[in-house]
């Protein structure tokens, strides 16, 4: 077995991985653009109902055009959110902390966005039936007109807490406060529906809340531009984290089979790079988790959402639903705080038992240094001193690969025409040099794992959003603008072809002359930090294989 063949095979199992990654994201069902697909039959304004009945998420209500409604603005340090008084629905969600780019630093990254991608965040309140009764007017839901004291609001300087009130009366006496709790240096809204029965018969209802989305954008960037990330709904419930994309949302539409679980201590969130909305319900209450596929005005809506167990409210009595709505980075330390598994929304993947400790290891060097690009450096020493031992047994296999060369390539031509023949010389070579044909393949197996936990890592934390290191590097995420990285290491990777033993196929050696201009071209589109980690674990190994190589072989 060639001593080459496991950085090839390598090389190849990372490109193939990135390949079909990014195939399953352009060629997965498409979400439906026009109602002609919907489940549901368009009500008259032309928009397919999207408000969930008491019985079951699978019958939803109908929905009213989205205009209507006064905006109420509201200002904090970490949000700026504008809520409409139809339904107190939050139609935007700018993050002014977070902005789009460092070319646009005035142009905060906005999150909901109804406009723009019909993206929402809804909740409201449903009376259970009553025959002879509208239920609609003995409960606000997200429809509803509410009253607002004022078109603004804004957290002052010294003020730690805001609330903004909503107001709805109902013809039965029955008065509805809705509460948005805002409080200083926190992306989580409170939001409370406060029931003040004023009627001569007792109240009974639900709470809901939900997340609507349209169809994403679409995808940018080439086949070698990396793994776009994760833009759809989630779920948790029962200690389990699931995903629920909008096409699995289309199909159970189709079907008519939508989600429909009841747990404790569950979330519903909408996905996307480095973002999250989510609703979280009080800590040990059951709740209804369900799914809809809506339609307005034309564009589709993939709504996940959850609804509260039952409140009987008495005559004169008041009564209180509480909910949680976060919407902000993906900060992992402060989403486990919220919720349990809701840091799960990082989407490491199948990967992610190992990216969690490389992430926790990450922290502690970051705040001892201050800097990712330096953190990244010096996270690239550790694990290459962790597997220094592994990679020495591949070194030294090639090392001496290298040693034998001469006596394989006449092998190969002496056998050229008897391939059994061949593979026995070659094999009494290895027995009688003690060299193990594997040596070099199997360490290198063992740090696959680690390398692709790493690489979701650096793709997916907000933490290196937007985190400068030295000189031009001002935005560690996005690809280096003068492709000083990846050229380096395209230089490295060169070299470091020279320190192994040359290939005795034809085939393998053109094949290998290119890889360096492969991965070059590659990595011109790759997240600086990730290439960063490329070129210094490549630096790395250069400096172990030529000490091996001079050492403890005896020749360079």
């Amino acid at each position: 077995m060639d001593s080459q063949r496991p950085l090839l095979y390598l090389m190849l199992l990372f490109v193939l991985f990135l390949t079909w990654t990014t195939w399953q994201q352009d060629h997965a069902p498409k979400p439906p653009t026009t109602a002609a697909t919907l489940s549901s039959a368009p009500a008259a304004n032309g928009n397919v109902q999207d408000v969930p009945t008491a019985s079951a998420a699978a019958l939803p209500g109908q929905e009213a055009n989205a205009a209507g409604g006064q905006t109420v603005t509201v200002r904090t340090d970490k949000l700026l959110l504008r809520i409409n008084t139809r339904g107190g629905e939050i139609l935007e969600a700018d993050l002014p902390t977070y902005p789009v780019s460092l070319d646009e630093a005035d142009k905060p990254v906005k999150i909901l966005d109804l406009q723009g991608r019909n993206y929402v965040a809804q909740s409201g309140l449903q009376h259970q039936a009553m025959p002879g009764t509208d239920a609609k007017a003995l409960a606000p839901d997200h429809l509803a007109a509410y009253t607002a004291a004022q078109p603004e609001y804004t957290l002052a300087e010294g003020q730690n807490e805001l609330v903004v009130p909503l107001t709805w009366l109902g013809a039965n006496g029955v008065m509805v406060t809705k509460r948005f709790i805002f409080k200083r240096g926190s992306f989580l809204v409170g939001v409370e529906h406060e029931v003040a029965n004023h009627s001569a018969n007792v109240w009974s209802g639900t709470a809901y809340a939900q997340l609507k989305h349209g169809p994403p954008p679409p995808r940018t960037g080439g086949m070698l531009g990396g793994v776009s990330a994760y833009v759809g709904g989630a779920y948790y419930h029962e200690g389990k984290f699931a995903k629920l994309s909008f096409s699995d949302i289309e199909k159970l539409a189709k079907e008519n089979t939508p989600l429909n679980e009841t747990a404790k201590n569950g979330w519903v969130a909408m996905l996307e790079h480095y973002f999250v909305s989510a609703w979280v319900p009080p800590n040990g209450q059951d709740e209804q988790y369900y799914s809809m596929l809506t339609q307005t005005q034309g564009v589709p809506g993939y709504v996940l959402g959850m609804r509260s167990p039952a409140q009987q409210i008495a005559p004169g009595a008041t009564g209180v639903f509480k909910d949680s709505f976060y919407v902000g980075p993906k900060d992992q330390d402060t989403l486990a705080k919220i919720a349990d598994g809701l840091d799960l929304t990082v989407d490491y993947g199948i990967f992610a038992f190992i990216s969690k400790p490389i992430f926790w290891l990450m922290q502690l060097i970051h705040k001892a240094v201050g800097n990712w690009g330096w953190t990244i450096i010096l996270l690239t020493v550790i694990i290459k001193g962790v597997f220094f031992w592994p990679s020495a047994v591949s070194y030294k296999s090639m090392a001496k690969m290298k040693a034998i060369s001469p006596k394989l390539k006449d092998i190969n031509e002496r056998f050229a025409e008897d391939p059994q023949g061949k593979q026995q010389a070659m094999m009494e070579i290895y027995r009688k040099e003690k060299i193990n044909p594997l040596g070099g393949c199997l360490p290198i197996l063992l740090q696959i794992p680690v390398f692709m936990g790493l690489y979701w890592v650096l793709l997916e934390s907000v933490e290196l959003r937007q985190a400068p290191w030295i000189l031009w590097y001002k935005d560690l995420s996005i690809m280096d603008p003068y492709f000083v990285l990846p050229l380096i290491y395209g230089a490295s990777m060169f070299f470091q072809q020279k320190l192994n033993p040359p290939q005795v196929d034809p085939m393998q050696q053109k094949i290998f002359q290119f890889m360096p201009i492969i991965f070059t071209v590659m990595f011109l589109f790759f997240p600086a930090g990730l290439v960063l980690y490329w070129v210094v674990n490549s630096g790395l190994s250069m400096a172990q294989q030529w000490y091996i190589n001079k050492k403890l072989i005896g020749h360079a």
